[in-house]
């Protein structure tokens, strides 16, 4: 797999785009809120998502899907049952019961950090990050590194959306993921 995002097939793409709502001003002024409940709330469409995830990853010869709290955690169980491979899920510092590693990362302001079990994947486990969006990176940056630490080959970070003019897909690509996503959105 190259460093180059990648994209989905244009038609099937296209009916993901027109599934996701946009929601001005929210959270905040300003802010374009790319919401995809009525995709994954739409049986075809969550369908043709899910497929298009399997069919990029099918023959990767996977270990595990990473989904990163929270969005992550909707689309990564699927496509890891339809992969027949296990789930890590990233999640939110202070969620996890076992013992984990953390890593912490920095947001417009402030930061946060994310958790792995230590025990979620060995050395040389090949695994899939995926998440709704990629927004400014920092969470699948952070997911990245976990994995790494534990002894993991990140094969590929994927989402549905990509928010370029965010800046994360550049921070990601030159940081050595490779990324694949089905559609994207310039504009906050």
């Amino acid at each position: 797999m190259s460093n180059a995002p990648a994209n989905a097939p244009a038609e099937p793409a296209q009916l993901v785009k027109n599934l996701i709502r946009t929601v001005p001003d929210w959270p905040q002024p300003g802010v374009q809120f790319r919401d995809i409940t009525p995709l994954i709330g739409d049986a075809k469409g969550l369908r043709i998502l899910i497929d298009l995830f399997v069919e990029r990853y099918v023959d990767a010869k996977l270990d595990y899907v990473a989904g990163l709290d929270a969005r992550g955690f909707i689309i990564g169980p699927i496509v890891a049952y339809e992969l027949n491979v296990g789930f890590i899920p990233i999640r939110k510092i202070g969620k996890l019961p076992y013992k984990t590693v953390a890593e912490t990362y920095k947001l417009e302001y402030g930061e946060s950090t994310v958790e792995i079990h230590d025990d979620a994947c060995r050395k040389g486990d090949r695994v899939v990050i995926v998440d709704d969006l990629i927004a400014t990176g920092g969470t699948m940056l952070a997911g990245k590194l976990l994995l790494e630490r534990l002894g993991a080959t990140v094969v590929e970070g994927a989402a549905i959306i990509d928010l370029p003019d965010l800046g994360g897909s550049k921070l990601l690509t030159d940081a050595g993921l490779p990324l694949f996503t089905i559609t994207s959105f310039g504009g906050h």
